[in-house]
Parts: structure tokens; C-alpha cells; sequence
């Protein structure tokens, strides 16, 4: 047995032994999950303005603390986990831009840079607000598009590891990141 597999193992035994109520099972998981949420952190924190206040090491805590708060967790396996830990830090990141925004009382929106490499087309500057808000319109006209989205783009995950997370298949997941990044395209670029 790898030794990837294995960690993959254990933190789907552990992952299952939560959902079966064994809270001590937490205690087990942070150490396994530790580097690759971090490496999430870090890729989530590339998108940002370099003189962000928050450091990756805290989001991770952040995201931590908020995944292991939910009274049920239903997680099925690692790549579904990490998955949903994508989706946290996302959104500590957005509940951020807000709080920062706030207090200039709606000046100094937070900027993000979507590449080309991102979104097919050239480089944007954007608003980490204006992109969330983008998604969640991309959500209520194809959620599929917009998780693919959240996993490739914020989380870092190759097609197969996003395939894995949402239980489809790799040609599907190409299919709706065409679609996403193309609708996020046209969508972001006219709103600029």
C-alpha cells in the first residue's frame, strides 16, 4: 500500500468515523489534512492583492474551525472533503473583502486576478466581491458549472481529483469548466 493511499484511506476511515459521531476523530484528521488545506490556503491566497491581512496558516484555521462546527458532517471520502474546504475558504475569503469593505464604508474593494489561463481570455483585475457574486449567478443557472469552478479555480484540483469530489465523470467536469469559464468570461467582462 502507498503511502498516498493510504493517508487517502485514513482520512476517509477518519472522515466516516465522524459522520458515525466520533468526534475524536477530529483530533486525527487535522494532522492529515493539514498540509494539502494549506496548499489550498496558499492557491486561494495567490488570487489576492499581495498586501492582504489574512495569512494562509490563518485561514486554514479559519476554514478548520468552520468545517469541523457542522453538527453533521456528510463527508464521503478525502477528495470531498477537500472540496467543501475550498468552498469555506472561499467564503472566509468573501466574508473578508465584505468586512474590510465595511469599514472603508464601500471603498477599497478587494481586487483578484483571473488569468488568462483562468478565464479564456486576457487578464482581469477583479473585485473578490463581484466574482462571488458572478458565481452565485452562474450557481442559479448551472450549479454543476459553478462547483466545477469552485474546485478547479480556488481549489487548486485537476479535473480527475474534481470528478472524484462531485461524482461525475472527467468529460463532464471538462465540459461544464468550458461552459463556466467562458459564461464568467463574458459575464465579468461586462460588468466591468
Amino acid at each position: 500500500m502507498g503511502k498516498v493511499y493510504k493517508v487517502e484511506h485514513d482520512v476517509t476511515a477518519l472522515l466516516h468515523s465522524l459522520k458515525d459521531g466520533d468526534r475524536q476523530a477530529l483530533d486525527r484528521l487535522l494532522p492529515l489534512v493539514y498540509q494539502e488545506m494549506r496548499a489550498l490556503a496558499a492557491h486561494h491566497m495567490k488570487q489576492e492583492r499581495r498586501d492582504h491581512t489574512l495569512q494562509p496558516t490563518a485561514l486554514v484555521h479559519e476554514a478548520y474551525l468552520r468545517l469541523v462546527k457542522r453538527d453533521s458532517p456528510d463527508w464521503e471520502n478525502r477528495a470531498h472533503f477537500m472540496g467543501v474546504a475550498s468552498q469555506v475558504i472561499r467564503r472566509t475569503l468573501v466574508e473578508h473583502a465584505r468586512s474590510r469593505k465595511a469599514d472603508k464604508r464601500g471603498g477599497g474593494a478587494v481586487k483578484v486576478t483571473l488569468t488568462e489561463q483562468a478565464i479564456s481570455g486576457p487578464a482581469m483585475d477583479l473585485d473578490v466581491l463581484a466574482l462571488d457574486e458572478a458565481l452565485t449567478r452562474l450557481g442559479e443557472e448551472d450549479d454543476s458549472a459553478r462547483q466545477v469552478v469552485e474546485l478547479r479555480f480556488f481549489g487548486g484540483m485537476t479535473a480527475e481529483e474534481t470528478a472524484e469530489a462531485l461524482g461525475m465523470a472527467v468529460r463532464t467536469v471538462h465540459r461544464r469548466w468550458s461552459y463556466a469559464k467562458a459564461w464568467l468570461y463574458r459575464e465579468l467582462r461586462i460588468g466591468s
